[in-house]
């Protein structure tokens, strides 16, 4: 997998040796000629640097120098050190400097491609162990996301200043692109990180709850309530409260939750009197809500509460050279839990990976190296290990066509074709054709009509109850209610964007 390496030697003869070597093993190069020179790249956020090859041995801020420099400002990017003295105490005084690794000069190609190889699977596993910490303690910050796209970076500076204030963030995007992600980066990077972040996933609370979870509700206050609930807003007091899916809140939610937007208070469900909060909102959509709020099924007011600073997160698709770094970081991850000894991806696999479109984003990736390493057996992962992994092509374009409902009486000059009668579970064809006239010449019913539809769309989008319920224009909550109503509808999968 490609990464980039920083070259540090006063030598110019090894710099450029050592350049060809690491381009032959298929990664990129930033060369420098001095420890000086070395620090301020390390220390340029517009440039990304997954390992060092380091002369010990330069004028100026030498390699010991360096090492101490990296040390003291807290980076973490893995050191091998080179020098002409392979000198025992050389070697010790590096490696408790804090370098990874040591080669002698000259280091021929296998050498340094091992050592390369074995700095960037440790640097990943450390890195996604801190990323997983660091989000579980709510210190999760912007150097904890992987990404190199200039279309990330984007959005990455744009969150670095969303977190400097108290400003209410709107974030846009697919399922799995990472929206929660990013919204943690913005409270581990604020004045509020050591404060709660409460997350609230507004398509899963049933209709007739959502007011008690959000805002609490009092003993007593409706059948059920047994004892006393704070309510969301009120866990999240002095921090961040995260509205997943904020476009799947009833209108009359909607309105509760401007009044605790506008007055920065909470009333519970039976209370008497109103709660002040102090709770910085983050909201996250994978709809249009202005198309929402154009059709009635969204607050106008309510949204322009919540879109005051928009982000958009592109889908992995529009960001393909985040994916060999983010499979790094998964295999790391996966290999030490599932203890299996994979140490790479080969480049065909690689290649295979980055050209698929990966409808359900990052989560979806990082579900299909999963699978790849536990089903795996060898030391390596290849092609062959993501069956279910395929890139665009014409035939899944053609399955892309409108749903057209048809009569099952012809139609003279109609050019559609018309499907026969047939059970009730083979109405729509593959083109979306719907009968609307049973065998007996009578019309089928909303019901029928409408479960046809949805198991139609099920079968189109592969389980993608995400997409379903989007392309639908229908709550997933509504989308599954609607399920258990259907009778035998089988069993149904959900998405990696959930």
């Amino acid at each position: 997998m490609v990464a980039t390496i920083l070259i540090a030697d006063d030598d110019a003869v090894q710099r450029r040796l050592v350049e060809n070597m690491v381009q032959r093993c298929g990664h990129q190069t930033v060369v420098v000629d001095g420890g000086d020179a070395a620090i301020a790249v390390l220390t340029d956020e517009t440039q990304s640097i997954d390992a060092v090859v380091l002369d010990l041995v330069m004028p100026g801020l030498d390699g010991l120098g360096v090492l101490s420099k990296i040390r003291e400002l807290g980076l973490t990017v893995p050191v091998i050190v080179q020098t002409a003295h392979g000198g025992i105490d050389n070697v010790v005084s590096a490696m408790r400097a804090g370098a990874q690794d040591f080669v002698v000069k000259p280091v021929g190609i296998e050498r340094l491609q091992v050592s390369v190889r074995n700095a960037l699977d440790a640097s990943a596993l450390k890195g996604e162990l801190q990323r997983i910490r660091h989000s579980r303690e709510g210190r999760l910050t912007f150097k904890d996301i992987v990404s190199r796209s200039e279309a990330m970076q984007n959005v990455l500076a744009m969150g670095k200043k969303a977190a400097a204030s108290t400003i209410p963030v709107l974030i846009e995007g697919e399922s799995g692109v990472g929206k929660e992600v990013i919204a943690r980066a913005i409270h581990g990077s604020s004045e509020r990180a050591s404060k709660p972040f409460v997350t609230v996933n507004c398509g899963a609370i049933p209709d007739n709850l959502v007011e008690s979870i959000l805002f609490g509700h009092e003993k007593g206050a409706f059948t059920g309530a047994t004892e006393r609930h704070a309510g969301k807003f009120v866990e999240a007091d002095g921090g961040t409260l995260f509205l997943d899916e904020v476009g799947e809140l009833p209108l009359a939610a909607q309105v509760k939750l401007l009044r605790a937007l506008q007055q920065s208070e909470v009333e519970a469900v039976g209370g008497r009197k109103p709660v002040r909060v102090d709770v910085r909102i983050i909201s996250a959509t994978n709809r249009n809500l202005l198309n929402h709020v154009k059709t009635g099924y969204f607050r106008e007011d309510l949204f322009y509460r919540l879109h005051v600073l928009p982000l958009t997160v592109p889908p992995l698709r529009n960001r393909r050279e985040d994916i060999p770094h983010l499979i790094r970081y998964f295999l790391a991850r996966f290999s030490a839990e599932e203890n299996r000894a994979i140490a790479r991806v080969s480049a065909g696999a690689v290649a295979h990976l980055t050209q698929s479109d990966w409808p359900g984003n990052v989560r979806q990736l990082e579900n299909a190296v999963y699978r790849a390493v536990v089903l795996s057996e060898a030391d390596e992962l290849r092609a062959e290990d993501f069956p279910t992994v395929t890139t665009s092509s014409a035939a899944d374009i053609s399955m892309a066509e409108p749903l057209t409902l048809v009569s099952h009486t012809p139609v003279p000059g109609h050019e559609v074709p018309i499907a026969p009668s047939q059970p009730a579970a083979a109405f729509i064809s593959a083109y979306g054709n719907l009968q609307m006239i049973d065998s007996s010449d009578n019309m089928r019913s909303l019901e029928e009509l409408e479960a046809e539809i949805i198991r139609f769309a099920i079968a189109h989008y592969r389980g993608q109850m995400s997409e379903v319920a989007r392309k639908l224009r229908i709550g997933r909550s509504t989308l599954y209610r609607k399920l258990d109503d259907m009778p035998e509808t089988g069993p149904q999968s959900e998405d990696a964007g959930s």
